[in-house]
């Protein structure tokens, strides 16, 4: 069966845990992608939710990740406001799909 995990900062994310996903604490690129691995070996998530300053600093092992995951992967703003890192990624997405930029300019 299908998981969803929220990976980041303890103190951001452990309110998640009462809305029935696994909380896994990550201050690191590595923390992520040990973490990536874990999850790959109890069989895998259906939605990941990562918080975005963890995101920034990871894009390439997320990015690893996806070629081998069909996990919904997006992220989560901080205390610290949004940076947008999971509009940029779903307009990058449709428009490598489509071939059109459907959401137009970022603001």
């Amino acid at each position: 069966m299908y998981k969803a995990y929220v990976i980041g900062e303890k103190g951001l994310i452990q309110g998640f845990k009462s809305a029935g996903f696994e909380v896994c604490h990550a201050l690191t690129p590595h923390d992520l992608q040990l973490i990536f691995q874990q999850i790959q070996q109890e069989g895998g998530a259906s939605i990941i939710l990562i918080t975005e300053e963890l995101a920034k600093e990871s894009k390439e092992i997320i990015q690893d990740y996806r070629l081998i995951s069909n996990a919904v992967i997006t992220t989560i703003p901080t205390h610290k406001g949004t940076q947008h890192l999971g509009f940029k990624e779903l307009k990058r997405q449709i428009e490598y799909s489509i071939g059109v930029d459907m959401l137009g300019k970022e603001e």
